[in-house]
């Protein structure tokens, strides 16, 4: 399941997806109820999108790290 979950295309989906839930949902439903459902989709999708920079940080670095020991 973990593996599922950090797939690529999984946290585009969490992130896009919840974005939109948490911009549309203030208007949609009406009181608190929208407004804490835009919070919690707006964590979700905040969390997906962090792991998404983490790990285009992590490829790059490795990409580095392989150029490097080719060339020596």
């Amino acid at each position: 399941m973990k593996s599922l979950l950090a797939s690529k295309p999984v946290l585009w989906f969490l992130f896009l997806f919840n974005l939109a839930v948490a911009a549309v949902a203030p208007f949609v439903v009406d009181g608190s109820q929208g407004v804490m459902t835009g919070v919690g989709m707006g964590v979700v999708s905040l969390g997906a999108g962090v792991s998404l920079f983490k790990s285009r940080g992590q490829r790059q670095g490795q990409q580095g790290r392989g150029a490097h020991r080719q060339q020596i």
